[in-house]
């Protein structure tokens, strides 16, 4: 191949972009600045999006810096009754995009029922590989059931090599 038709005459069309965090409302919470606990993650999940009350499953981040203060809330997708997706892809962009350092993931289980999933499993684990590849850990994967139940994969071993 010819340098020529590397570098031909024809003219690409390109656009010039950038990123930007939009602060969408300042979330006032009376939790403990740092997240010790899974415990205290799912109160704070619940206090800040309520997934207790949704009819269908939906997968939520809390993206903590470096001292692990929360420093950004994100609704990640919402599913149908009992599935939401979650690509890594779509849940590191945004922890990428907000410097952070880690992440805690959770997701409702509408039925109440809080047992994980096989399919919540694999999702735990693809999304803990993930975030080690590209440098944000990945603290803990939570399921959220009725009247503050939950379960945590970092407590299940689920998140173990």
């Amino acid at each position: 191949m010819s340098e020529k038709s590397l570098f031909s005459e024809k003219k690409r069309k390109g656009a010039l972009l950038s990123l930007r965090i939009v602060r969408e409302n300042a979330c006032k919470y009376s939790e403990p600045e740092k997240i010790k606990s899974p415990a205290d993650a799912a109160k704070l999940f619940e206090k800040v999006f309520g997934l207790s009350e949704y009819a269908e499953e939906v997968l939520c981040m809390i993206t903590l810096d470096s001292a692990h203060n929360p420093c950004g809330f994100w609704k990640v997708s919402a599913g149908i009754l009992n599935e939401s997706m979650a690509h890594p892809r779509e849940v590191f962009k945004r922890a990428l995009l907000a410097n952070s350092n880690a992440v805690i993931i959770a997701h409702n289980h509408p039925s109440g029922n809080i047992e994980f999933s096989p399919q919540d499993r694999a999702c735990a684990k693809r999304l803990k590989e993930a975030g080690e590849l590209l440098g944000v850990k990945m603290l803990d994967f939570l399921t959220i059931g009725e009247e503050g139940s939950f379960q945590s994969a970092s407590e299940q071993g689920i998140l173990e090599k």
